[in-house]
């Protein structure tokens, strides 16, 4: 068994907020998971990936304009990039968009998210907290 693509212990992924640490830890699950997949338990998980990912990001989408968060556009930015990349590599099932997905996963994803992490969802995180009182 290979090492995970993104380390489910890793502080940047816990922000305090329990509903973004479970989904955080829900993706994290994933993402590692198609690490070790096979081609067609890989081409499951990339459909499972894309449409958690899609809830994932209109949660926190939702909350942030519930909160009247002054950084939603670049978040949701980032989250459309991200959806676009996933959706353009989930169109086709041929062995060259499985490459294509597992470097995406493997080589790209992994980064996006520790990045994300820490610098918007992070910011996010801070903000449900002070709107929250806690």
């Amino acid at each position: 068994m290979s090492a995970a693509l993104i380390d489910p212990d890793d502080a940047r992924f816990h922000l305090g907020v329990q509903e973004m640490d479970r989904v955080h830890g829900e993706f994290i699950a994933l993402v590692n998971a198609m690490a070790e997949a096979d081609q067609a338990g890989f081409l499951e998980l990339f459909a499972r990936l894309v449409e958690h990912t899609k809830a994932h990001f209109d949660g926190e989408e939702q909350q942030m304009t519930e909160t009247r968060c002054p950084a939603l556009q670049e978040h949701r930015a980032d989250h459309q990039r991200v959806l676009g990349d996933l959706w353009a590599i989930g169109q086709r099932s041929t062995p060259v968009q499985v490459a294509m997905g597992r470097a995406y996963v493997r080589e790209q994803l992994p980064t996006w998210f520790a990045v994300h992490a820490a610098t918007m969802d992070s910011a996010l995180a801070a903000h449900l907290k002070a709107k929250s009182g806690s």
